[in-house]
C-alpha cells in the first residue's frame, strides 16, 4: 500500500478497527478507488483476506467493523469454585497467613477442586484483610559471602519454638528440632514437648537415620552442646554431648552468634516451618504432629528449590550420600533413644512432663522410657525386659498400668474339714433420734 493507504489504515485503526480488518479494508479501498463504499463492502472477499467468518464480519459490520467488548465481560458468576471457602480464606488472611501454598493445601483438604492461581487472585484482591507488619529497621543490603561446603560435608541444626493451645484452653510451648543438609537442602523436622538434651540426641539420631551422618554439624552455642571457651577460644564441650559425638562419629562446629551467613539455612527452615507447616495447624497428639511433619518434609524434599537450583532429594542421593555414613543400630544408640528415669515411691516414671506407671514386680530403682509411634514403652535399665506400655497423650493425668500396686504375699489359713457351724445376720435397726418427732413427712399423733 502507498502512503494514502497507510494513512487510511491508520485512521481506521484509530477509529477502533482491528488491525487485520483495517489493512484488508484499506487494500480493498485502494483497488476499488472512488467507487468503494464501506456499507456495501463484499463480506466474502473480506473474509478471504482476513480469515474471519462471514457471520462474524456481518456482526462487526453492524458496529462499523469496531470490535466492541462483550456485554457480559464485566459481570462475574454468582457461584464460583471459591464460593464455599471464602470464610476460611478470610479467617486465614486476618490471622496474617498470606502464603498461597498454605491456603491451597488447606482448601484441598476440605474438598476444593480449583487451581492455586485462583487462590492467588483471591489473596491479591483481599490483601486489606492482612494485618500490617511493623518495620523497625530499613533492610540493609548483603555485605558478606555465604559459607559453602562440599556435598555431604556438613549439616545445620537448631531449635525453634511454637505455642500450643490445647482443647481445655491451656497454653504451653513445644520445641521443633530442625536439621538441614548445607549443600543440597535436604531437611528433617521433628517436634518435642521441650528442648532438653535427651530430646536433642533423639532428634539428631532420627535425622541421621533419615539423611546419613556428615563430617560436621553446624550449630550455635547451645547449653546442651558447649559449656564455655578456654583462654585460646577453643570450645569446652558438655561431657554428655562430647560422648555422643564420639559414639556417633561426627564433629561439631560452632557458628558465630547472629551471623546468618553460616547457619542461615536452618534458621530459614525454622521460619519456613512456622509460616508454612504450622500455619493453621491442628493435631491430636505429638505423634500425629510428627507424622504430618515427616510427610511435609518428604513433599518439600522432592520439590524444586530456586535457592539451590535443584531438587534436594535428588541431589542428596546422587552427590551427598556418597560422602555420608550410615547410622548402625547398637545398644549404645538404643540407650540414647531410651533415656533413664528414676521410679518414684508410688511407682511412676516422669517422661516429657507426664507420669506413667511401672509394674510393682519390677524391683529396680530406674527404668528406660521411649516414645515410638502412638505408644510409650517402658524397659528395664538394661533394655532386656519390656515392663509395660502406655498410649501417647498430652494429658497431665497420671497413667496407671496393670499390676502397678500388688501387696506382699501373706500366709492365709483355710479349713481342713467341712464347715458345719452357721449363724444368721440381721439388718441393723434404725436409730430413733430425738428430733425424729419433728419429721412432718409422716403422720404425728398429737396426743402423745
Amino acid at each position: 500500500p502507498n502512503n494514502s493507504d497507510r494513512r487510511n489504515m491508520k485512521d481506521n485503526m484509530d477509529n477502533g478497527l482491528d488491525p487485520i480488518i483495517a489493512q484488508a479494508i484499506a487494500e480493498m479501498k485502494a483497488e476499488a478507488g472512488n467507487n468503494f463504499q464501506l456499507e456495501k463492502i463484499n463480506l466474502a472477499e473480506l473474509g478471504r483476506r482476513t480469515g474471519i467468518s462471514r457471520a462474524k464480519l456481518r456482526r462487526l459490520k453492524e458496529n462499523g467493523f469496531k470490535n466492541k467488548p462483550h456485554g457480559l465481560s464485566s459481570r462475574k458468576a454468582p457461584v464460583t469454585l471459591l464460593s464455599g471457602y471464602s470464610s476460611m480464606l478470610d479467617a486465614m488472611l486476618k490471622a496474617g497467613i498470606d502464603n498461597s501454598s498454605v491456603h491451597f493445601a488447606r482448601l484441598q483438604a476440605e474438598g476444593y477442586t480449583g487451581s492455586q492461581s485462583t487462590v492467588k487472585r483471591y489473596i491479591d484482591a483481599h490483601r486489606d484483610l492482612i494485618p500490617s507488619k511493623r518495620q523497625l529497621v530499613a533492610p540493609q543490603g548483603s555485605r558478606g559471602q555465604r559459607y559453602t561446603t562440599d556435598p555431604g560435608e556438613a549439616f545445620q541444626m537448631d531449635w525453634g519454638f511454637t505455642k500450643v493451645l490445647d482443647y481445655s484452653g491451656a497454653e504451653f510451648q513445644a520445641a521443633c528440632f530442625a536439621m538441614i543438609c548445607h549443600h543440597c537442602g535436604q531437611r528433617y523436622v521433628e517436634f518435642f514437648p521441650n528442648a532438653k538434651q535427651e530430646n536433642l540426641f533423639i532428634g539428631m539420631i532420627h535425622a541421621f537415620q533419615y539423611m546419613g551422618i556428615p563430617r560436621y554439624v553446624l550449630t550455635d552455642n547451645m547449653k546442651s552442646v558447649v559449656i564455655r571457651r578456654d583462654l585460646e577460644g577453643h570450645p569446652i564441650w558438655q561431657k554428655d554431648y562430647e560422648a555422643f559425638m564420639k559414639t556417633i562419629g561426627f564433629q561439631t562446629k560452632l557458628c558465630k552468634p547472629r551471623h546468618p551467613f553460616t547457619k542461615g539455612k536452618v534458621e530459614r527452615l525454622i521460619q519456613f516451618v512456622k509460616g508454612n507447616f504450622l500455619a493453621d495447624r491442628v493435631f491430636f497428639n505429638i505423634t500425629d504432629l510428627n507424622q504430618a511433619a515427616l510427610e511435609w518434609c518428604n513433599n518439600q524434599n522432592v520439590c524444586y528449590h530456586r535457592a539451590t537450583d535443584c531438587i534436594p532429594q535428588q541431589l542428596h542421593l546422587t552427590d551427598c550420600l556418597q560422602n555420608l555414613s550410615a547410622l548402625e543400630d547398637s545398644d549404645t544408640i538404643r540407650m540414647y533413644l531410651c533415656p533413664a528415669r528414676m521410679i518414684s515411691f508410688d511407682g511412676f516414671v516422669n517422661y516429657e512432663g507426664r507420669r506413667f506407671g511401672v509394674p510393682y514386680s519390677y524391683h529396680g530403682s530406674q527404668a528406660r522410657v521411649m516414645r515410638y509411634g502412638t505408644t510409650i514403652y517402658i524397659y528395664s535399665l538394661d533394655l532386656q525386659q519390656l515392663l509395660t506400655t502406655h498410649e501417647v497423650t498430652w494429658s497431665k493425668r497420671d497413667r496407671f498400668c496393670k499390676d502397678q500396686y500388688i501387696p506382699y504375699d501373706q500366709p492365709e489359713e483355710f479349713p481342713t474339714m467341712p464347715v458345719q457351724t452357721s449363724i444368721r445376720m440381721l439388718e441393723e435397726p434404725k436409730q430413733n433420734l430425738s428430733f425424729e418427732k419433728f419429721n412432718f413427712d409422716r403422720e404425728v399423733d398429737w396426743n402423745e
